[in-house]
């Protein structure tokens, strides 16, 4: 299979036709193996369901919901259309936690059309820096990278040193992880006399700033973003245009107003909703939680399908921080450890271009220590790292907050 094929430069409206046209299949399918969506979907004629509007009728699963729907309902929610053995080759668990199947396929979240449209080959050098532990977006940029042709060395997360003596040893061309880590990365091989060969990238996980790709760029690497998210798979990818991020051709983005179902006019800011035709994990009207808006008209690079301004912030208070999704819940199963928190609030911002977390905790009392155990019960639920610091009580605003996120992007 090719990545770049003639389904992504047809007609738009044939385009429209042919992706409405498989929807009631999927949704006969979903219904008929997936008993959330049996529940969801009952009495509703799902063969009249083959325009955008009729589509926009069915009720929206947010992913602030898989949380409680999973813990109700082992493993997925109901949603999954597999279970163990030969149709789930592994499950992984994002921050929550939430649990997300990996079926039998090659290229199982798409993201190969997403690496090649970054100028990935068969023959290159992948070092991978996402996460291989519990989390799937190792095995995503993996796969891709597989069926594209290229080998992987699966450097996953931290352990810069190592990472930096593959580089030197082995020479990879190509990157992919989140951007901060890239800079990281280069930085500390100035640092250390060791040259790098990096001339690509496939950047997820956080927001690339211009400020950021400018750099890269001096330094002859081409690093382009994939949207992309462990339910999902790709949901939308950069080309070379650099205009906007083409969505995926094997799903349906609608952008809606947040909070509700309802679609917004096009170019209006609203939240990210997802059809996806995974037959093992039939997602449909999948909120992601994000904001984006559609760009008008076709992306200059000849690919012809729907465009999106990328990420533009967060419909509600999970963020997403070093490619880890931070939800609400998990701040207030840290004040629940510690007795000596009365509120706390998770203040996210990116100094230098690197996302920082800070937890203002207000305390009646801040005994010897304190801050440090706090700290380590952040890393223990987040996986991450954040910085504890004590206040006075009623000290934090009363304005609902419990994540701020105050990162600037320019």
């Amino acid at each position: 299979m090719t990545y770049f094929d003639a389904r992504e430069t047809r007609d738009p409206q044939q385009r429209e036709r042919e992706l409405l046209a498989r929807l009631p299949a999927q949704l006969a399918h979903a219904v008929a193996n997936a008993p959330a969506y049996r529940e969801r979907l009952a009495g509703i004629d799902l063969a009249a369901v083959d325009s955008r509007a009729a589509l926009a009728a069915l009720p929206v699963t947010r992913k602030s919901e898989l949380l409680s729907l999973q813990k109700a309902r082992r493993p997925f929610g109901g949603f999954a259309a597999l279970g163990w053995g030969r149709h789930c080759t592994r499950v992984f668990a994002s921050p929550g936690p939430i649990y997300e199947p990996e079926g039998h396929r090659s290229d199982y979240w798409r993201l190969a059309r997403a690496m090649y449209a970054a100028g990935f080959r068969s023959g290159d050098l992948v070092h991978n820096t996402f996460s291989y532990h519990m989390t799937p977006a190792g095995s995503m940029m993996e796969t891709a990278a597989h069926a594209l042709g290229c080998t992987v060395f699966p450097a996953g997360v931290g352990q810069t040193e190592q990472q930096l003596t593959a580089i030197a040893d082995l020479e990879p061309n190509a990157y992919a992880g989140t951007p901060s880590f890239l800079r990281i990365l280069l930085e500390k091989a100035d640092e250390a006399g060791i040259a790098t060969r990096f001339s690509k990238a496939l950047v997820s996980g956080e927001a690339f700033p211009p400020s950021l790709c400018e750099l890269l760029q001096a330094r002859g690497i081409e690093a382009f973003q994939a949207y992309a998210t462990a339910d999902l798979g790709l949901i939308a990818y950069e080309t070379a245009a650099r205009d906007g991020l083409v969505v995926d051709e094997d799903v349906i983005v609608e952008i809606v107003r947040p909070g509700t179902a309802d679609p917004v006019a096009d170019g209006e800011v609203g939240e990210v909703v997802v059809t996806t035709f995974n037959q093992d994990y039939p997602l449909l009207r999948f909120a992601t939680g994000d904001l984006s808006a559609v760009m008008a008209g076709a992306s200059p690079c000849g690919r012809t399908n729907l465009r999106i301004r990328g990420w533009l912030g967060r419909a509600d208070q999970t963020t997403k921080i070093r490619g880890m999704f931070v939800h609400p819940s998990q701040v207030a199963a840290v004040v629940s450890r510690h007795p000596e928190v009365r509120r706390a609030r998770l203040v996210v911002d990116n100094p230098d271009g690197i996302d920082r977390m800070v937890l203002r905790c207000e305390c009646l009392e801040s005994g010897s220590g304190l801050a440090e155990a706090i700290a380590a019960t952040v890393r223990e639920t987040t996986r991450l790292r954040a910085t504890v610091a004590l206040c006075a009580p009623d000290s934090l605003p009363n304005d609902g907050k419990v994540i701020d996120d105050l990162r600037s992007y320019e």
